[in-house]
């Protein structure tokens, strides 16, 4: 299943919390040796962990972290603006409509659903704050991935040659793209919406009642 859960949250989830963490810096410093920071307890953490950013985490069995993404607006410090201005020409992107999406992490033992699980999850992030757009940093060699799950970024810039090459890119969930991510993550949409709706405090009841008021 997924979860959303503000980084102000993290602590009430104490083992998912964990688990992200030590899995983000598995994947990051010892296995793409990124120039990452990891602390005393082995976790992967940085500047934007610290600024309440929204994460979309698939919880796997136990209770652990099975794959994560998270999630910044572009209205404040993104690791896109601060770090990688180059690959935009120096052109902020910069707008309530857009997020910044970091830090794709699937645990070393993760099920093959995981990854569209969590672009349902970014689907669903879209749609109910209603967004138009993620910016992101991307290695160009996932883009195969991405059209397999029905998602072709923008490319606004690239840099670097073969393994070390990095992107820049817009996407946006198209309703087209929808279909097929459900099926591929093993998931109904009716289950996806009370994901949602359920960790940010509102059965599905609740949420249908609001809708008909509003």
């Amino acid at each position: 299943m997924l979860r959303y859960i503000y980084g102000n949250d993290l602590d009430k989830f104490p083992r998912l919390r964990d688990t992200m963490f030590r899995d983000r810096a598995d994947q990051f410093l010892h296995r793409l040796k990124w120039d990452v920071s990891v602390d005393d307890s082995g976790h992967e953490r940085d500047e934007y962990d610290a600024m309440n950013p929204l994460y979309v985490i698939w919880v796997a069995e136990g209770g652990v972290h099975g794959g994560s993404m998270r999630f910044l607006p572009t209205v404040g410090p993104t690791m896109v603006q601060d770090h990688f201005p180059h690959l935009t020409n120096g052109v902020r992107i910069e707008s309530p409509l857009i997020w910044e999406c970091t830090r794709f992490c699937l645990a070393p033992n993760s099920t093959r659903n995981v990854t569209a699980g969590l672009v349902l999850g970014a689907g669903e992030i879209m749609e109910n704050f209603h967004l138009s757009h993620f910016v992101g940093v991307f290695d160009p060699r996932m883009e195969r991935i991405y059209r397999i799950l029905g998602l072709n970024p923008d490319v606004i810039g690239t840099d670097g040659q073969g393994a070390a090459q990095i992107g820049v890119g817009l996407w946006e969930m198209q309703k087209s793209a929808w279909p097929g991510t459900l099926q591929r993550a093993g998931v109904s949409r009716a289950e996806s919406r009370e994901w949602f709706r359920s960790s940010f405090g509102f059965t599905t009841q609740k949420a249908d009642r609001q809708t008909e008021v509003a």
